[in-house]
């Protein structure tokens, strides 16, 4: 579970934010409140807040998001229960706070509002409220058994690991199987191994590097493995073919031991470029853009 948090000026407007209707908004927690609409909330709050002046960013605002899996199964009992537990893990347990629930899209988040100011007129130490309101959540989550930014990044990058894996053995098939003896036969035999390989260009309009995009992710040659950067597959090829037919093969192609960046063909730059493009175009739709 992700937690965000800062102080803010700005109330009422995040009152009416939290409650808006158009994001399927639901009130999960309140606390020493007796209203019933954003107005009113925001009152309350001010009245409160008259007993410290001096404290321009009044309100506390939290986002608290667990994973989308885990949001499937969350009630409202349970959001409550979130809620609670993370203000006493902050140590916020006896002031003024309302939370909501936002279910419009996959993503079910809460928006938590606390009163900065408490009933003695004092002011939370709102330093590091960031980082303290990611560390409560991890608790919290713990607590309440739900996955921890922790393990999502353990699970990312077990699952990246075996892409860089799958990647390096099709890269290996492809050095293989069919012996390139430029980038154009090197990135058409990567795509008929079903690994689509993007250059990167400088602003000298110079070849400087490849993206491998495989399953939904996009990697650096050498993030994947470093004798996958572009330097090292044309080594790679210039030792399967010799330096000079390689080098006739490909125009101003300059290997590891120059600093020159690397030319391709601006047919196939063309060609990758529209796909790119088309891609780019057909995501666009499917979010709605």
């Amino acid at each position: 579970m992700i937690g965000k948090g800062k102080a803010i000026a700005h109330t009422r407007a995040s009152m009416q934010y939290g409650w808006n209707q158009e994001k399927d908004a639901q009130v999960i927690f309140s606390q020493n409140l007796a209203a019933d609409s954003p107005n009113e909330v925001t009152a309350e709050f001010r009245f409160t807040q008259e007993l410290n002046q001096n404290c321009k960013n009044n309100t506390l605002s939290f986002v608290l998001s667990p994973t989308i899996e885990d949001g499937k199964h969350l009630e409202k009992k349970e959001l409550s229960r979130i809620c609670a537990e993370f203000m006493k893990e902050i140590n916020l347990k006896d002031r003024q706070a309302i939370a909501f629930v936002h279910t419009d899209k996959e993503h079910k988040h809460i928006h938590l509002y606390v009163n900065r100011i408490d009933f003695k007129g004092q002011a939370y130490n709102d330093s590091f409220i960031g980082k303290r309101s990611q560390q409560a959540a991890e608790k919290v989550a713990e607590r309440m058994q739900l996955t921890t930014v922790k393990q999502v990044q353990w699970e990312k990058e077990m699952n990246l690991s075996s892409i860089r894996t799958e990647i390096k053995r099709r890269h290996d098939l492809t050095m293989k199987q069919f012996r390139p003896r430029s980038f154009e036969d090197y990135i058409k035999g990567m795509e008929t191994n079903g690994v689509k390989v993007i250059p990167c260009i400088n602003k000298a309009d110079k070849l400087q590097g490849f993206r491998f995009e495989f399953d939904g992710h996009s990697l650096k040659g050498s993030s994947v493995h470093r004798s996958m950067s572009m330097s090292n597959i044309g080594k790679q090829m210039a030792r399967e073919h010799g330096i000079e037919k390689f080098k006739a093969l490909n125009n101003a192609i300059s290997l590891a031991k120059s600093p020159e960046p690397v030319q391709i063909s601006l047919k196939l730059l063309k060609e990758i470029a529209q796909k790119v493009i088309k891609k780019s175009i057909s995501k666009g739709m499917d979010i709605g853009y």
